[in-house]
C-alpha cells in the first residue's frame, strides 16, 4: 500500500479519490486502525477529513501558498508512515495537527523566518469552512468608513502574528483561529498546559505592544 495523496497546485490542498461509503460513518480511530493494516480507502477517508485543515493549519504559520502545499504533503507522507504508531486513546485530530506543526514550525527554524509577515491571499479554508483569517470585529451595519478600519485592523493583528516567534503563533493560530481548547493545543504540540497558557499570554502582549507600534 502507498499513500496517494497529490498537490493539486491551484486549490492549495491536498487531493483524495472519492471516499467509499463504507469508510465515511467510521471514527477517526476506526479509519487509523484500518489505514493501519492496509486498507487504502480508510487512508483516502482521513485525508478527504483532514486535508482542508491541516492545509489552513500550514498555511497559516508559513503563509506562502506553495511551501503550505508541500508541507501539508509532508505531513500526510509521515501520518501514513506513522500510523502504527498512533495511540487510539487519544484524538487523531491531536495527532495529526502536531505532525502539521512541527513540519511548519521546522521549517521557519530552519530558514530563521520568525518574522515572516502573514500578508498574502487570505482564502485558505479552515475548520468548519471559515475563511481562515484572524477573527474580526462583528459586521453590525458599519458605514464604508467603519468597515474599511475593520479591515485594516484585521490586517494589521495578522501582520503582527507574523512577527512572532513560531511557538507564541503556533498558540495564538491554534487558539485564536482554529478555536482550540487550552487542553487540545497543549496535546497537539506536546507541551504542559501551563505552558501553553504562558505562551498565549505572552504572545497577546507581544501582539498589543506591536499594534500600538503600528496605530499610536
Amino acid at each position: 500500500m502507498r499513500a496517494t495523496a497529490t498537490s493539486t497546485g491551484g486549490s492549495g490542498t491536498i487531493a483524495a479519490k472519492d471516499r467509499p461509503s463504507d469508510a465515511s460513518g467510521a471514527s477517526d480511530q476506526e479509519l487509523a486502525a484500518r489505514a493501519s493494516g492496509g486498507d487504502e480507502a480508510a487512508f483516502r477517508e482521513l485525508l478527504r477529513r483532514y486535508e482542508r485543515p491541516v492545509f489552513s493549519l500550514v498555511y497559516r504559520m508559513v503563509r506562502d501558498r506553495a511551501l503550505a502545499e508541500d508541507l501539508a504533503q509532508e505531513t500526510f507522507v509521515k501520518v501514513f508512515n506513522g500510523l502504527a504508531s498512533y495511540r487510539r486513546e487519544f484524538k487523531f485530530s491531536s495527532w495529526i495537527f502536531k505532525i502539521a506543526n512541527n513540519a511548519a514550525i521546522d521549517h521557519l527554524r530552519r530558514r530563521e523566518l520568525d518574522t515572516l509577515s502573514l500578508d498574502g491571499p487570505t482564502d485558505a479554508p479552515t475548520r468548519g469552512n471559515r475563511t481562515g483569517q484572524v477573527r474580526q470585529l462583528p459586521h453590525r451595519g458599519e458605514n464604508p468608513l467603519e468597515e474599511l478600519e475593520a479591515r485594516e485592523l484585521g490586517g494589521a493583528i495578522e501582520q503582527a502574528i507574523g512577527r512572532l516567534r513560531p511557538e507564541y503563533r503556533a498558540c495564538i493560530l491554534l487558539r485564536h483561529v482554529e478555536g482550540y481548547p487550552y487542553e487540545q493545543i497543549a496535546e497537539m504540540l506536546e507541551l504542559p498546559l501551563g505552558t501553553v497558557k504562558t505562551y498565549i499570554h505572552r504572545a497577546r502582549n507581544e501582539l498589543r505592544a506591536y499594534l500600538g507600534d503600528a496605530h499610536p
